[in-house]
């Protein structure tokens, strides 16, 4: 058993203690570490004291749990790099609602629990659930795609390997000939004679050092052709966070017909999420988004070790000289300018993927 199932930390967060006390006692007949968060106006402050592995949401409405996760997710620094899964308590109404917002990443998890529960166990079951989708997925190894691009670089050393060989032979051959045509001069003659023997010799013996050589990478590059091989099948994952919709759905359409899985996000909040639900290979950010800005969701993903791997491209419909120090400074990898075409998009992806997107 992982440290994480063996001692959980829950939040419970509502608006009202009515509310946080009856959820969290029957969370605490399964797991000893609950607690809660009545305040609204304190959830950021509550989530990093706390630091949860899940975060229980038991609002009284819909509409005030999201109001609770967007505000944590715009006022918390440690928010996103604290591993966690949301599960969201609702009624039977709200069930269409609160289906799709899991379904866009607002939350993890939802139970129908308002106004009466008749599943009991139904809540600390959700719970043990997000805890083991939480363990399983907590890893510091980059994405899938990114060592698929690692294979395909490694796996391209065999045919430069093979020109320098044949380079190197050549040259053996030629310094050979030299020396073998180079006339002895009278006097002199055992001395050149052999100085150019033991010039020979040095070259046998570099020539030697370099088939070895050869001979000893000839199992590396074949593993390299097998890793190759297995992961060529992978997709490179692209997350694009963008709060305009026309935007997203162009940048479906330029990528369709390549490799690319492009999961889009429309905000820093769903960013965040999405990030934790899958790690992508490479982030379109956009510079303007409706809670934080590209930059500031730049910093915060840069500063946490696993995700500062991640390259950002920063997108804007501006380009003034500003924007781009501003995006180098909080650690973005390159840059574009809205409207872009598709050729620009594809070059910009293959520097960072080479090999993976087409």
């Amino acid at each position: 058993m992982s440290p994480l199932r063996d001692d959980p930390r829950i939040l419970v967060a509502a608006d009202t203690v009515h509310h946080a006390v009856p959820v969290a006692r029957r969370l605490a007949d399964t797991f000893a570490a609950v607690r809660v968060s009545t305040n609204p106006a304190d959830i950021a402050s509550d989530f990093e004291v706390y630091r949860p592995n899940v975060l229980v949401l038991a609002f009284d409405t819909l509409d005030g749990a999201k109001r609770c996760c967007d505000r944590l997710y715009g006022e918390s620094t440690l928010v996103h790099e604290t591993a966690h899964k949301t599960i969201v308590l609702c009624g039977p109404d709200d069930v269409r609602r609160v289906y799709d917002a899991c379904k866009e990443g607002t939350f993890d998890d939802y139970v129908v629990f308002w106004p009466a529960t008749h599943d009991g166990p139904r809540l600390a079951l959700a719970v043990d659930h997000a805890l083991h989708l939480l363990s399983s997925a907590q890893s510091d190894a980059p994405a899938a795609g990114r060592l698929a691009a690692y294979a395909r670089q490694l796996a391209s050393l065999e045919p430069a390997l093979e020109r320098y060989a044949r380079s190197f032979a050549a040259q053996v051959d030629v310094t050979h000939t030299v020396a073998a045509a180079t006339p002895c001069l009278e006097g002199d003659g055992d001395a050149l004679r052999s100085h150019f023997d033991r010039l020979g010799e040095s070259v046998d013996a570099l020539c030697r050092a370099a088939q070895a050589l050869a001979s000893a990478l000839g199992p590396q590059l074949r593993t390299a052709h097998a890793m190759n091989a297995i992961t060529g099948h992978l997709r490179p994952h692209v997350l694009a966070v963008d709060d305009d919709g026309l935007q997203r759905c162009t940048l479906e359409r330029l990528l369709a017909g390549t490799r690319v899985d492009l999961t889009c996000a429309a905000s820093g909040a769903q960013a965040f999420r999405a990030i934790r639900a899958r790690r992508p290979d490479l982030v379109l950010m956009d510079v303007d988004l409706p809670d934080l800005s590209g930059m500031e969701l730049t910093r915060r993903l840069k500063s946490v070790e696993p995700l500062a791997q991640i390259p950002i491209i920063m997108v804007t419909g501006e380009c003034r000289r500003t924007v781009v120090l501003e995006s180098v400074r909080a650690g973005a990898a390159d840059f574009m300018v809205k409207p872009f075409c598709r050729s620009t998009l594809i070059d910009k992806l293959e520097a960072f993927l080479p090999g993976a997107i087409v």
